[in-house]
């Protein structure tokens, strides 16, 4: 099995903190209308971005954006090669996505088969007005045509590379670290 090594840190808890509030104006400028704007971020990373920046939003607005927590382990094309059983946890939509503008969130866009899967548990809870997408960070290779309207930054990585997002909410630790497979060294 490869172990993996952090070559480098990409990003701080302040810089970090910096781009969210970079994409929460970059969010103000580009909604027409904040009253059918809501949120949902992709469990697990997903979520605390997307609750940071509603917050965000809320401190710069005065406006509450719904958020709502997405679920998509039922919905991977590569199901059967997550386990036997996939861990299912609960979607949590509190509100109707009917006719809204849903801006859709995760920490990392790679291949795009997450988005795709996402996109389709979020249309059985309805059909938003529009869908758009926000990654801490893109780091290429898709093999679907999925792209992120808004994006904290742009890492481009080898194959053997993997970004590694962890937010305190999840990890106890604030800090993107661009990590790398190695192969295991025989004994």
């Amino acid at each position: 099995m490869a172990q993996t090594r952090i070559k480098s840190q990409l990003m701080s808890a302040s810089e970090i903190d910096r781009t969210l509030v970079r994409l929460a104006h970059e969010i103000l400028e580009k909604t027409k209308d904040l009253d059918q704007l809501a949120f949902i971020g992709i469990r697990r990373r997903g979520v605390p971005l997307a609750q940071r920046l509603a917050a965000r939003i809320q401190a710069l607005e005065g406006r509450t954006i719904p958020v709502g927590i997405l679920d998509i382990n039922l919905y991977r094309d590569d199901l059967s090669t997550v386990g036997n059983k996939p861990i299912h946890n609960a979607t949590e939509i509190n509100f109707s996505v009917q006719g809204k503008e849903i801006i859709l969130m995760d920490d990392v866009l790679y291949t795009g088969r997450t988005i795709r899967a996402a996109l389709d548990a979020l249309f059985d809870h309805g059909r938003p007005a529009r869908v758009q997408l926000l990654v801490l960070i893109d780091r290429g290779h898709r093999e679907l045509p999925i792209e992120a309207k808004y994006i904290g930054r742009t890492v481009q990585t080898a194959d053997n590379e993997i970004i590694e997002v962890k937010f305190v909410e999840i990890d106890d630790l604030e800090k993107v670290f661009l990590v790398e497979r190695v192969a295991d060294e025989v004994a």
